[in-house]
């Protein structure tokens, strides 16, 4: 069960190894685009090329979808990347259901764990496979694998290394259970856990009076989606890459601009200023900042 793009490798792997997958669960087709053309998930695009059984409920609980999914006969449920299931469904094989969550559980347990991981300034992350309970996110740990988060890495860099980690994780996740070797264990809370929330556009706006370490971690976390936003002369940029400038006597308030219309922009902040690389302006492509500022006087 999946969606997006992150939940292909683990299907694929699966298919290339010889598993019986009797059946993909991923979301109806839906209109997207200026067109409204009708655009299949990604899970959905890679099944049909191995002609695999496709279900696209509109509701998890519809008795003609449980049904059918009970029909299928399944032992073994895996999910990655998408929605909350209800009990009639994550209950109903024999084995269990063990779900693929991007983060080193029970830290950041939510819808964004990557972004959040990389806005809070964190050093480390990693995959977590675990076994569906009722609550969200809260089953008993089977696997889990670290990764490191190296202070150049946007969430598009790490949501793509933590895909294919995570394809091997379900793998090696499905062989346990397999073989009867799997020894889970329930999740130990400290307190101290940190969450990751679903992100809203309004929750992306960039605060300069923060420091820049933490802004320019805001900017890595959100990029390239959704992206940090600001404005720039009452018009919305998205800024995808950014650089910190410590200064402890700069001369460039916060949010005040600062460029030369050539090569340079930077907004100041709490402690310096963030030097724009990379940006997009509402109703344009994005750019580097010499590509933008051949097209756009700062001053003006």
């Amino acid at each position: 069960m999946g969606t997006p793009e992150f939940a292909v490798p683990s299907l694929q792997i699966l298919v290339e190894e010889g598993y019986n997958v009797v059946g993909v669960i991923t979301a109806p087709d839906r209109k997207s685009g200026r067109g409204q053309k009708i655009s299949k998930s990604a899970v959905k695009e890679y099944a049909e090329t191995q002609n695999l059984n496709i279900l696209q409920p509109t509701n998890l609980k519809d008795e003609a979808f449980l049904d059918e999914l009970k029909s299928l006969n399944a032992n073994l449920q895996v999910v990655v990347a998408f929605r909350m299931l209800p009990v009639a469904v994550w209950d109903m094989p024999e084995i269990g259901t063990f779900n693929l969550h991007a983060s080193l559980l029970p830290n950041y347990r939510g819808a964004a764990p990557i972004n959040w991981a990389i806005m809070n300034g964190e050093k480390e992350t990693g995959a977590t496979t675990f076994f569906l309970k009722h609550k969200i996110d809260t089953g008993d740990i089977i696997l889990q694998q670290k990764e490191e988060i190296t202070k150049d890495d946007t969430a598009g860099t790490l949501y793509a290394r933590l895909m294919l980690m995570g394809a091997q994780l379900v793998l090696k996740t499905v062989k346990l259970v397999e073989e009867e070797k799997v020894e889970s264990t329930p999740q130990i809370l400290t307190g101290e856990e940190k969450s990751a929330p679903k992100i809203f556009k309004d929750t992306c706006e960039i605060d300069w009076t923060q420091d820049g370490s933490s802004i320019r971690n805001f900017i890595r976390g959100l990029s390239p989606y959704p992206a940090a936003w600001t404005k720039l002369n009452n018009k919305t940029i998205k800024v995808f890459e950014a650089d910190f400038v410590h200064s402890a006597n700069s001369n460039v308030e916060n949010g005040e601009i600062d460029s030369d219309n050539k090569s340079y922009l930077a907004f100041g902040c709490k402690d310096g200023v963030i030097n724009i690389k990379s940006l997009q302006m509402e109703g344009k492509k994005r750019n580097t900042i010499e590509e933008f500022l051949r097209g756009y006087n700062v001053n003006s």
